[in-house]
């Protein structure tokens, strides 16, 4: 990835190597009719503090990269590169044993706010669990790094005891992000970590986006089918279809002057309000069925 312009309230991404560098990616799955190769010789690279985001349609295999990323799958072939003191590590190679004690650098947002979050457990149980993970071994320092977390995400004080069921999505989605940010991860891979709520929670999500990565220099790897999203975060975008990479550039050029046939089809949906994922509020319903 190139050192693009920062779009304004994001950080600007360090001069430098890539912190995330991915080559020649391959993910293969098995089904009664034989393999399907779901990812098909992905290549990309994030600068420390920068943000790409990763489009197409439902299929393309965008979700399928981020699970290869944070090792939720072991991909076929190809590496997956992050650097550190310890030089560039190859996480696509390594069991779990070595993979253990680097999980906590790169971290995931899930789609699903409502999935994703175990019901039983209260939101200062459910940030409070990576930083036990990470060796913090008294309750209360735990507890009061929960609070400090679910702070930073702009949830309340009296939210800590409660469980997911008493909370929005937009909530839910801040807890999430909160929990992914205990471990102190370098690197924050955002599956549709939008998508499943309102058109105007989406906006309050994806502006604390901007304000974390503004704050600690967090590197993004963002998910998503719709380029009006990925325009509010990201410096460079790759589209995908069918499993490969089918554009690659600064997010600014490519939603001006999209190259290739398929990403000017995403940008047009992009615009239209009827195509929008998520729970749409009112105003827009009325907009997209020419109501006054």
């Amino acid at each position: 990835m190139s050192g693009a312009p920062a779009k304004p309230g994001a950080a600007a991404p360090e001069v430098g190597g890539p912190l995330l560098e991915v080559r020649d990616l391959v993910v293969e799955y098995a089904t009664a009719n034989g393999k399907v190769r779901a990812v098909d010789g992905v290549g990309f690279s994030v600068v420390k503090g920068g943000c790409l985001a990763v489009v197409g349609e439902s299929g393309c295999g965008k979700s399928t990269i981020a699970r290869a990323l944070v090792r939720l799958l072991t991909p076929t072939s190809g590496e997956v590169l992050l650097d550190g003191p310890a030089g560039r590590q190859d996480l696509a190679r390594m069991n779990e044993r070595r993979l253990r004690p680097i999980r906590s650098r790169i971290q995931m947002v899930f789609q699903d706010p409502y999935g994703s979050l175990d019901p039983r457990m209260t939101a200062a149980d459910i940030v409070a669990e990576p930083l036990k993970l990470r060796g913090v071994r008294a309750k209360a320092d735990r507890e009061r790094a929960a609070a400090d977390l679910l702070d930073r995400v702009g949830l309340p004080s009296s939210a800590l005891q409660r469980r997911p069921a008493e909370f929005s999505g937009g909530q839910r989605q801040r807890i999430g992000i909160a929990r992914a940010l205990a471990s102190r991860p370098e690197v924050l891979v955002c599956d549709e970590a939008t998508s499943a709520l309102d058109v105007s929670v989406q906006a309050q999500v994806l502006a604390l986006l901007n304000e974390l990565r503004r704050e600690s220099g967090l590197t993004y790897v963002f998910i998503s089918h719709n380029l009006g999203v990925v325009r509010e975060v990201s410096d460079e975008v790759l589209v995908m279809r069918a499993g490969r990479v089918v554009e690659h550039g600064p997010t600014a050029t490519v939603l001006a002057s999209p190259r290739e046939p398929y990403t000017r089809a995403l940008r047009a949906a992009a615009l239209d309000p009827t195509t929008m994922r998520g729970r749409k509020p009112r105003d827009v319903l009325a907009t997209a069925k020419g109501a006054p």
